[in-house]
């Protein structure tokens, strides 16, 4: 995740020109919602005792303690509140979620990425606005990144974490390998990828099981093959019939018949074990991965003595020839915490308490991850964090994740297409038609 201390000028660029594009290019006629209290799967009892439940995805570590922690102190400070903590696995969250809210039974405050994945559930009527409730210091912290979660106007949640992606490196096996400079260009991850073939090492680890690591492949070439305007348009649209997106997928094409991945690629998962794909790098196993802002805390997490690696680096996504995007360009995303619809008012109170600056350093020195409050900046001081923020200030833009950005049927068939590349079993135009297929029953 991040990087070095901000200064003020660092602070001062995280606003909204840069921060994902998210509900900005989705205006999708969100429901009017009141901003409800009580009810649902949050108690208010006549003695005034709340109970609410809390979904997140940090299962094991720091992280599993950081929210243990954390809703140990709002409960001190709010007596009257108890908050039932369920920790969800990563790759179970989208989809028990759902279920859960289409059932009318949503957990009261969970986790949430903006995007066409909010806008949805915000037309359905499962999210709180919470624009009344959020507090001038939230708003003051967060900033530019606040608006991730803005639907007409609306605010739908907080951020936490801002994470722009990139490839996350082993600077010693890039060393043993004869490599002296960070690639730049495809060509030059593609000689890079040769020279640690020749070293004994996978190149670059993919935990293409979980599908959405295979699919950030495809999104970053379309990252560069296709216009800002292009891919923005998309989100409104629902078409992606520009040449672009077919380029992206050719280009891709390209790079997958260079055999740049480790083997077992397909049955490789993301994040789980010493043979997950940030397992492999945590265990010098595999040189590179790209990923988010969340993945130094992961791989430190896969080490064997459990701390950060020692060696981590980081550059941001190659340029690829020929293309439309503006170089410099990001792919990235803001995790963040939203309100079930029915949830207790005492909700929106645990937001703007997880946003004030303690809380926020202590979340970034859990997950060693860049903070969406500014105020809480300063204590990251990994290296590789500090290369990823110095990039996404100089970014002309940095948009959404294609999955999030394009709302949950059409960034599953997207990612599902992709990983059918991965595999041999699909094209270029069978991605295209896959997502232009679910564009047209969403």
């Amino acid at each position: 995740m991040t990087e070095t201390p901000l200064n003020e000028e660092n602070g001062n660029h995280m606003n909204a020109k840069r921060i994902l594009l998210g509900t900005a290019v989705v205006a999708m006629g969100a429901l009017a919602l009141s901003g409800c209290s009580g009810g649902g799967s949050g108690d208010s009892n006549q003695d005034g005792k709340v109970s609410m439940t809390f979904w997140h995805n940090s299962t094991t570590g720091d992280g599993k303690k950081y929210w243990d922690d954390t809703v140990a102190a709002f409960e001190k400070a709010n007596p009257d509140v108890t908050i039932k903590v369920q920790a969800i696995q990563n790759e179970e969250m989208d989809g028990k979620l759902q279920t859960s809210l289409n059932s009318n039974e949503g957990p009261d405050i969970f986790m949430a990425r903006g995007g066409g994945k909010l806008a949805d559930i915000v037309e359905a009527g499962q999210v709180m606005d919470i624009s009344s409730g959020l507090s001038d210091a939230t708003a003051s912290a967060v900033g530019g990144s606040l608006s991730a979660f803005e639907i007409d106007g609306k605010n739908y949640g907080v951020p936490l974490s801002i994470l722009p992606s990139g490839l996350f490196y082993s600077s010693d096996l890039f060393e043993a390998a004869g490599i002296t400079a960070n690639p730049t260009t495809i060509d030059e991850l593609v000689d890079a990828n040769a020279k640690l073939s020749a070293s004994g090492v996978a190149p670059i680890a993919v935990g293409a099981k979980d599908a959405w690591p295979a699919a950030h492949w495809y999104y970053n070439f379309a990252l560069r093959a296709c216009s800002k305007d292009v891919l923005d348009d998309a989100a409104k649209s629902r078409s992606f019939d520009d040449p672009c997106w077919l380029t992206a997928g050719e280009n891709l094409q390209d790079f997958l018949d260079t055999d740049p991945f480790n083997e077992g690629f397909l049955t490789t998962s993301a994040q789980q074990g010493a043979g997950s794909s940030a397992g492999l790098v945590a265990n010098h196993k595999a040189a590179m991965e790209l990923m988010g802002a969340w993945d130094p805390g992961v791989i430190a997490s896969l080490t064997p003595d459990t701390k950060p690696l020692a060696d981590l680096a980081w550059f941001p996504f190659p340029e690829v020839s020929g293309g439309d995007g503006e170089p410099g360009a990001m792919m990235g995303g803001v995790d963040g915490y939203s309100c079930w619809v029915n949830a207790p008012k005492e909700c929106v109170d645990f937001l703007n308490f997880i946003v004030e600056k303690e809380n926020q350093e202590a979340y970034a020195t859990a997950f060693q991850t860049l903070p969406a409050s500014q105020e809480a900046q300063s204590v990251v001081t990994d290296p590789a964090l500090t290369n990823i923020l110095e990039a996404y200030n100089k970014a002309p833009y940095v948009e959404l994740w294609l999955d999030t950005l394009y709302g949950q049927n059409i960034g599953n068939a997207l990612n599902v297409a992709v990983v059918d590349m991965f595999a041999g079993k699909g094209s270029a135009q069978d991605i295209v038609d896959a997502v232009n297929d679910a564009a047209a029953k969403s």
